[in-house]
């Protein structure tokens, strides 16, 4: 069983900015090429932040009251991305895993995570949707996956041992194991599998090799 990592999906053709962007430039590079965020980086190609449509638009283009003591026909000095990007930038690197990439997003509600190297150099970007077409698998793929690939397969497991089924994404396993330590194992393999957003357990066994809990004793 395979997964596919953050290298094989990410793009590699980044528009990039630096911390000194002005914030016209900023919206002109959003609208030009579509996009909904953009990574900041320092002489290095380090990333130190990110700034994204949603920052422009919180109302953080140049004010007259940011600058007390300034009349309206003063020159007010424009901002730049520093100011408006989120720091420190949330990454990962190429090798990491698209599910482990694809939480890391939902636990921090972003559409986009730049990609740096070990140095933190940029070397892509990686988008929801570029996350999102490795989960849009039929059911009929998963679930060969799950009864070839992992049952079969990578657990050896006879065929006609358990039935899959899958549903939307959801895998059900039914069937019965000789072991029942080899329930947990099954179903940890069948949710690594790329597409699968759950699995139902409705697996027996055979025999109990899972060993008894001790029983706690009171002290005297």
């Amino acid at each position: 069983m395979r997964t596919r990592i953050i290298g094989e999906v990410m793009t590699t053709d980044v528009v990039r900015v630096r911390p000194r962007t002005p914030f016209k430039e900023l919206v002109r590079l959003l609208d030009q090429h579509r996009i909904g965020g953009l990574p900041v980086v320092d002489g290095d190609d380090k990333v130190v932040g990110v700034v994204s449509a949603t920052d422009l638009v919180r109302g953080r283009a140049p004010r007259a009251d940011r600058w007390p003591g300034r009349t309206p026909t003063h020159k007010i000095p424009g901002v730049v991305a520093a100011e408006l990007m989120s720091t420190p930038a949330i990454t990962v690197h190429p090798e990491q895993s698209v599910p482990d990439a694809a939480r890391l997003m939902e636990r921090q509600s972003i559409a986009r995570l730049p990609v740096v190297d070990e140095e933190d150099r940029l070397v892509g970007i990686a988008t929801r949707r570029d996350l999102l077409r490795v989960f849009l698998r039929t059911d009929e793929d998963i679930r060969r996956q799950v009864a070839d690939d992992v049952l079969a397969g990578s657990l050896g497991l006879a065929r006609d041992a358990v039935t899959v089924f899958v549903r939307d994404g959801v895998v059900t396993l039914k069937g019965c194991l000789e072991h029942r330590s080899d329930i947990p194992l099954a179903i940890r393999s069948a949710w690594r599998v790329e597409g699968a957003v759950g699995v139902v357990n409705a697996l027996t066994y055979r025999l109990d090799d899972c060993p008894a809990p001790r029983a706690a004793h009171a002290e005297p």
